[in-house]
């Protein structure tokens, strides 16, 4: 591990995210630091000029100048190098990072959760110092008036700790279980939730991760839900519940428990009033301290959990960019979700997060020249190194009929698996009277639209074709179920941008030649004409769909579409959308992503309201009626209220 890692990936991140074409923008990347990836699979045939040499290297050959550009590995932190379990010794806990060069702190502190709702580590006033790798916390100073856990007496305590690298950032918090002392043991410990993933009336999933593989169990109302087999990942169904009801829960793991609670889901059909939160993009902030836990801000993550929950919410959608992500290995980006779950868990054991995908999310193939990224597409093999797969391995969301994209008329061959799955990434569940259309705006996404011409892949923003005929078959089904009264609909890309992102989402400054590209050549259908489709579909088509909600630009807007609202550059000459009723966008970015301020667009005089402050909006749906608050979770300011259907 290297300083220059932090700061290569976070110039990564910020030239990743512009989408400026990179003969504009560059980056110095050391070459001793790069890698060249061994796809261990043919080429997908929805790629072209992307090619493996003899020795098994992947590359892009330039069209027009037949140069080869080969991929590299932009070397990061990765997930794996922090999973340790540490051994105990006479002095305390010893931590062997195996990486010589390795230096920084650890943050220490243990971890009360006997009558403690959210445990949290109290840090120690004095860090361990890692020095050629390794570190020792010394236990006996949380010895005596330190020891708040009573792990003197019990001979068990949780300890947390959070790893800092040499030039400040904050890479990794963690926890480990210890009993004994003096060389303590480390225990079977939940490192990772549990979480409540799902609810339903009469069911919940929960998921949860070991350090060490261990049966385990939930037990609710009498009965034991149990993982039958030894595991590292535990996903536990409990079934058989009544509808609109608290429960307590009790999780086992090994000699673990702990006492949670969480509430069912009301009747499908229930016009009972209830409450849920949106927000999205809480990747790293600026200012310093946790607004960057190494890819996202907890500094505001946290906040908004804990607002979420205190005000009563159901559950939450949040629709991408959890994560600064743009990486180019699963485990730098598992390292970074993680972050952003281990902020969300003392909150996620009670109510879901319902996660999304945003274009933050993207794993890629980056192909190199000359210490310029010259293009980049989603990795392969789709199985376990797209972008897809790994933001699916990271959440336990509902599946859906859509599989891929392969099957459409672009398909290039119907006997083959062109393009990365959907599982996860599109989806819809109900709660109460609504619904939730949960889409994917950056499937198959290749950052860099201008070289797509080049390398096939998919523009930021655009819906493709199988993804569309699945929404329109999804909206008409809720439109047609009378237990639904209210549909909401979203995606990470709105299709209106008003403060960030004019150069792209569904407009790209009105260029309607972006598109897609499949083995080499053009969809059919542009940009503006598929955000047109895709209106239709929520518009025209469907009385119910009460908004879209989006995120991508790092703000709060509330903006009004009616037949009055210019959405076309001065000379659009392919059909036009017919709006039949008023329409809203609701767009919030605002979870803790550097801000972007408002930019002038053909239809910036229907944007009703729009603030640059962090943002948590909360749904009150009563039977028909919806009301709208939108609060500031850092400071509690109301930023404001609005009835969406009076």
């Amino acid at each position: 591990m290297k300083r220059s890692t932090v700061i290569l990936a976070a110039l990564t991140f910020f030239f990743l995210f512009t989408g400026f074409l990179l003969r504009k923008k560059f980056i110095t990347i050391p070459q001793n630091q790069l890698s060249k990836i061994k796809p261990a699979e043919d080429v997908p045939k929805s790629y072209s000029n992307i090619f493996v040499d003899d020795t098994g290297n992947v590359y892009f050959q330039n069209p027009t100048t037949g140069k080869k550009h080969y991929a590299h590995d932009i070397p990061e932190f990765r997930y794996d190098e922090f999973q340790i379990n540490p051994r105990g010794t006479d002095a305390g806990i010893e931590f062997d990072f195996n990486a010589s060069g390795f230096t920084g702190i650890i943050y220490y502190g243990l971890i009360k959760e006997d009558n403690v709702n959210f445990p949290q580590p109290v840090y120690f006033k004095k860090p361990a110092v890692i020095n050629g790798g390794k570190a020792t916390i010394p236990m006996a100073a949380l010895k005596g008036k330190f020891d708040f856990t009573n792990w003197e007496e019990s001979g068990e305590t949780l300890l947390g700790y959070r790893i800092v690298f040499d030039d400040g950032s904050l890479i990794y918090d963690g926890k480990v279980r210890l009993e004994g002392k003096f060389p303590f043991k480390t225990a079977v410990t939940i490192i990772g939730g549990p979480y409540l993933n799902q609810i339903k009336p009469h069911s919940a999933l929960i998921s949860f991760t070991t350090n060490f593989a261990t049966r385990s169990n939930i037990e609710v109302n009498g009965e034991s839900f149990k993982n039958e087999k030894k595991s590292i990942h535990h996903k536990i169904l409990i079934n058989g519940l009544q509808a609109d009801t608290k429960y307590s829960y009790t999780v086992n793991a090994d000699s673990y428990k702990r006492d949670l609670w969480f509430k069912t889901a009301p009747e499908k059909g229930s016009r009972k009033p209830f409450t849920f939160a949106f927000a999205s993009d809480s990747r790293a902030g600026k200012g310093g301290g946790e607004r960057n836990l190494y890819g996202t801000n907890v500094y505001i993550i946290k906040k908004i959990a804990a607002l979420t929950l205190a005000n009563g919410a159901d559950f939450i959608q949040f629709t991408g960019d959890l994560i600064n992500g743009y990486s180019t290995n699963r485990q730098y980006m598992l390292l970074q979700y993680h972050n952003y779950k281990r902020a969300i868990e003392p909150f996620a054991h009670r109510i879901p997060f319902i996660l999304g995908v945003g274009n933050h999310e993207a794993l890629n193939i980056s192909f190199i020249d000359n210490n310029k990224i010259i293009a980049s597409i989603d990795k392969f093999p789709w199985a376990t190194e797209s972008s897809e797969s790994v933001f699916a391995e990271i959440v336990e969301n509902p599946t859906s009929t859509l599989k891929s994209e392969d099957g459409a008329k672009y398909d290039p061959d119907p006997e083959s698996t062109d393009f990365p799955s959907y599982n996860e990434t599109v989806f819809y569940y109900t709660y109460g009277n609504i619904a939730m259309v949960v889409l994917n705006s950056n499937y198959w996404y290749a950052p860099y639209h201008t070289m797509i011409p080049q390398t096939s892949g998919n523009a930021h923003g655009y819906i493709m074709d199988n993804q569309l005929a699945w929404i329109d078959e999804t909206i008409t089904m809720l439109e047609n179920d009378s237990d639904i009264d209210h549909i909401f609909v979203t995606i990470h890309t709105p299709a209106f941008p008003n403060g960030g992102h004019a150069k792209n989402d569904m407009w790209y400054n009105g260029n309607n030649e972006v598109r897609p590209w499949v083995a080499g050549v053009p969809v059919e259908k542009g940009i503006i004409e598929r955000r047109d489709e895709f209106l239709n579909i929520l518009i025209n088509k469907s009385k119910k769909t009460v908004a879209l909600l989006c995120g991508d630009e790092h703000n709060y807007s509330r903006f009004k579409l009616t037949d009055q609202t210019i959405i076309y550059p001065p000379d659009y000459s392919y059909p036009k959308l017919n709006i039949s009723r008023t329409f809203w966008q609701l767009t919030n970015g605002a979870a803790g992503a550097p801000y972007y301020a408002q930019e002038t667009l053909p239809w910036s005089e229907n944007v009703e309201k729009f603030s640059t402050q962090y943002a948590l909006v909360f749904f009150h749906v009563n039977g028909d009626k919806i009301k709208i608050e939108v609060l500031n979770p850092d400071t509690l300011e109301m930023i404001e209220e609005f009835d969406l259907i009076e």
